[in-house]
């Protein structure tokens, strides 16, 4: 029952304190040894008033977040460039920038809308990398700065940008007297415009996304006893899906969104089931006797389950088809591993692996059967990889609190995404969203 007691400890972890104060901050803490200098103009605003955000800040954040840039300070810069015409080539190269991205808005005649264009330089070569026109809303100028991240991310890097994802991340409230206030939160990929999509004076526990990013799930106590739910953000209505006498836990969407790995005890033992989510009829997949069964995730083509047991004695990964028979057991190395989430490319998993009396974030690679540490710190849990497969978040300590940290796949890149006052867990990071 080894496993059992670990997933208690887990558990217990999320009785936390916290503030009212929403958003997260970001703390770059490690980067590339060689990171390319990049330069973002402040975007030019013409037109009545203040804008509510910040674009060229936000890009600049969103890009030195990912630790592969040498971001320019506006302080620094000997000329804030807004159109072609104002670009020198010759400044930007003395102040050894590869690569600039200039931008300007102006007031359109609807009133709300505003018209944007934007430029991306190859300094050295004096080529333009990007020229787009576009309108967007007032309202979501965020959204289009971490749009504008994403296409610029692409462009050096050759990799999908994720700045415009989701995350989910549970936090709770001490009242005093015993009592607590749980929240399930959704925010930026950043940290920013944190609200609460769900308040509860019972925990809660693993949220998962759907894979169209329009539906969450996750475990409430509310009924004091576990069940698991289904939930859309617009609107916030959601359903029940199990509420069986003993464990009702770790919902996982397959990846066409049509049915939900979880687990049950119903039977029993903790074992894994697969739900059909349009009829509700139940499967039990990978089933032994004398083991707990848990932490079930799909692999990317939907065609087999990883899943955590302590059926050799400690927790390690295996594998499964989602139409059960012989299961796989994937990982040797450590003490344990547990709680293994696939990268999109479905070249490894993302894991916990304990080695002595720590806990680590580690990247298994499932052709070589090597697994790499990837943190430092002692005490990591709740790994969620991110929609391009180059970065997981995942929740840590920092001076006795709970935190959210992420670090590359590679291990090169590392951030630390704290709240003042309060810890975080268990944070999930949404799909490519339309």
């Amino acid at each position: 029952m080894k496993l059992l007691s670990q997933m208690a400890v887990f558990a217990t972890l999320l009785v936390f304190s916290v503030l009212s104060r929403a958003e997260l901050s970001m703390e770059i803490t490690q980067g590339i040894d060689n990171p390319t200098p990049v330069a973002v103009s402040p975007f030019a605003w013409q037109g009545p008033g203040v804008l509510s955000e910040d674009v060229s800040g936000i890009i600049t954040a969103d890009l030195e977040r990912s630790g592969m840039f040498d971001m320019m300070a506006k302080g620094d810069m000997l000329s804030q460039p807004s159109r072609p015409q104002s670009v020198f080539f010759r400044d930007w190269r003395a102040l050894g920038r590869e690569y600039l991205l200039i931008g300007n808005m102006t007031s359109a005649k609807e009133g709300q809308a505003v018209q944007v264009e934007y430029y991306l330089y190859d300094i050295f070569r004096g080529k333009i990398l990007l020229a787009k026109k576009l309108t967007a809303n007032k309202k979501s100028l965020r959204d289009l700065s971490h749009r504008i991240s994403d296409e610029v991310f692409f462009k050096l890097s050759g990799i999908p940008g994720a700045f415009s994802t989701k995350m989910l991340y549970i936090t709770g409230q001490v009242l005093g007297g015993g009592k607590y206030k749980y929240q399930l939160n959704v925010a930026d990929a950043d940290g920013a415009r944190a609200k609460s999509i769900l308040k509860s004076d019972e925990p809660i526990m693993s949220p998962t996304w759907s894979p169209d990013g329009k539906e969450v799930a996750y475990v409430s106590f509310e009924s004091r006893r576990p069940a698991i739910y289904r939930q859309r953000l617009a609107g916030g209505k959601r359903q029940k899906l199990t509420n069986f006498k003993g464990l009702n836990s770790a919902p996982s969407w397959s990846p066409d969104g049509k049915k939900m790995a979880m687990v049950l005890s119903k039977d029993g033992s903790p074992d894994i089931y697969i739900m059909d989510l349009a009829t509700k009829k139940l499967t039990k997949v990978g089933s032994h006797r004398f083991a707990i069964d848990t932490e079930p995730q799909w692999m990317p083509d939907g065609k087999s389950l990883v899943f955590t047991s302590d059926r050799s004695g400690r927790p390690q990964i295996y594998q499964v088809a989602a139409t059960g028979g012989k299961v796989k057991r994937l990982t040797a190395q450590g003490r344990s591993n547990s709680r293994a989430r696939p990268i999109p490319d479905g070249s490894g998993l993302i894991l916990i692996h304990q080695d002595d009396d720590a806990y680590h974030i580690a990247r298994l690679d499932l052709k070589r059967q090597q697994t790499y540490i990837l943190t430092s710190t002692q005490l990591d849990e709740s790994p969620s990889v991110s929609a391009n497969g180059s970065m997981v978040m995942y929740a840590t300590k920092k001076n006795g609190k709970g935190i959210l940290a992420a670090v590359s796949i590679d291990g090169r890149v590392k951030f630390n995404l704290p709240a003042e006052g309060r810890d975080v867990r268990e944070p999930a990071w949404s799909p490519f969203l339309k």
